[in-house]
């Protein structure tokens, strides 16, 4: 379980997040909605140790992971797919998706590339692909494959379906579903409430930093 506790964000002397609190249980998709600017980004962004935190925890299975520094992060198992993707266009497809194994050493590698193939066959049509010969949705479709390859216990992803067709935001719902039937957590931020209410298991809504009461 993801569980995030009163957590506080301060950039800049502007308070960003302002002590919030919920929790993605194992196996379960949960969507945080709310406007651009209401804070869902910094909150991934928290939990991948990108933004430093003023108080709060944030547990991963126990773990505080505001005591884990960044870089080890995915070693405990967080995948974590950025709103604009963040590919590397010189590389190819596969080596954009390998890129968390080439820091952090994972015994399973191999596996887990064959694991994302079977789940994402028109990713492994483009493996050798360069990232710079990808449309917006195909890179979107890359970045996943990506946070799945870290993502051994939670993925957290950024807007993925901003700007994507809706016959892609359907390939991708399924693809994040049978993430979460191997029981693994989904953490989306979202700014669009229907687009996510359907399918999600839970929903928080944020404004201005602050979880609302639904």
């Amino acid at each position: 379980m993801l569980q995030i506790k009163n957590l506080r964000v301060i950039i800049q002397n502007l308070t960003i997040l302002r002590d919030i609190s919920f929790s993605v249980p194992e196996g379960s998709i949960v969507a945080l909605v709310g406007r651009n600017g209401a804070g869902k980004t910094t909150t991934l962004r928290s939990i991948m140790g990108l933004v430093k935190t003023a108080s709060g925890s944030i547990e991963l299975n126990g773990t505080n992971l505001i005591l884990v520094p960044t870089h080890q992060r995915v070693l405990q198992g967080v995948g974590y797919m950025p709103e604009d993707r963040r590919l590397i266009s010189a590389l190819t497809v596969e080596e954009n998706i390998l890129l968390p194994t080439w820091t952090s050493q994972f015994g399973d590698t191999n596996e887990r590339l064959s694991r994302i193939y079977e789940l994402m066959p028109e990713v492994k049509a483009m493996a050798s692909r360069p990232g710079s010969q990808l449309s917006g949705g195909q890179q979107k479709l890359v970045a996943l494959a990506r946070a799945m390859m870290a993502g051994r216990r939670v993925l957290l992803v950024d807007e993925p379906f901003e700007g994507v067709a809706p016959a892609l935001v359907e390939r991708m719902c399924d693809v994040l579903r049978s993430f979460q039937e191997n029981n693994l957590s989904v953490l989306i931020a979202s700014s669009e409430y229907q687009q996510v209410e359907r399918w999600a298991d839970d929903v928080y809504v944020i404004e201005r930093g602050a979880i609302m009461e639904m």
